[in-house]
């Protein structure tokens, strides 16, 4: 038995992920096997992929008698299935065991935090994110543009109940990237803030 769903997830201006498993459980469900897609919309760019992904899951929870959840998170694409906190008493006690004055990054839904040996700001504000940047005083080029992009992609994880990790990408289901690769060896470019000598 043909089923076709590719008008269906082509005429729903919705994102495909979620209708290519509801419509796979359907033919999981009703024993049909072939099933006939498109990616000619913009939105329904992947969507071979996601049925893929989604027969998979689908047969599996049909016949292990299971629902299809905390098997295989591959199609949660915008929304992650849990978000990364830490309270600030924690990043607090992080920030005590900081020598260096490289900036980390932490977002959570309630705002971004940056820290190092000598400040921690806590910022509520996505769509202000060059009033944090100013804050920090960085006059290095490189770094700046790094804190810059980091900060962006803070910003975004915030707004979207994302998890934030420095260095990382956004977890994206199937469609996220490799992460960048990790230089052995961290090398300083925040230069720490000279502090008025003693008098």
């Amino acid at each position: 038995m043909l089923m076709g769903i590719g008008n269906l997830t082509e005429l729903t201006a919705a994102d495909s992920t979620g209708v290519n498993a509801l419509l796979i459980a359907i033919c999981q469900e009703l024993g049909i096997r072939t099933v006939l897609t498109t990616e000619v919309i913009p939105w329904a760019r992947g969507a071979v992929r996601e049925i893929d992904i989604a027969r998979r899951l689908m047969h599996y929870a049909v016949t292990r008698h299971t629902i299809p959840k905390g098997v295989d998170d591959r199609l949660l694409t915008v929304k992650d299935p849990a978000v990364l906190t830490f309270t600030e008493e924690e990043l607090r006690a992080l920030q005590a065991q900081i020598t260096d004055p490289n900036f980390r990054i932490f977002a959570d839904r309630d705002g971004i935090t940056v820290l190092n040996n000598e400040r921690f700001i806590r910022w509520r504000d996505p769509s202000r994110l060059d009033e944090l940047f100013a804050q920090l005083e960085v006059s290095e080029a490189t770094h700046a543009f790094y804190l810059g992009r980091e900060l962006a992609r803070a910003g975004l994880a915030m707004t979207l109940g994302k998890t934030y990790r420095q260095d990382g990408a956004l977890s994206w289901g199937y469609l996220t990237p490799a992460d960048e690769p990790r230089h052995d060896r961290l090398t300083l470019t925040q230069r720490s803030t000279p502090r008025n000598p003693p008098r």
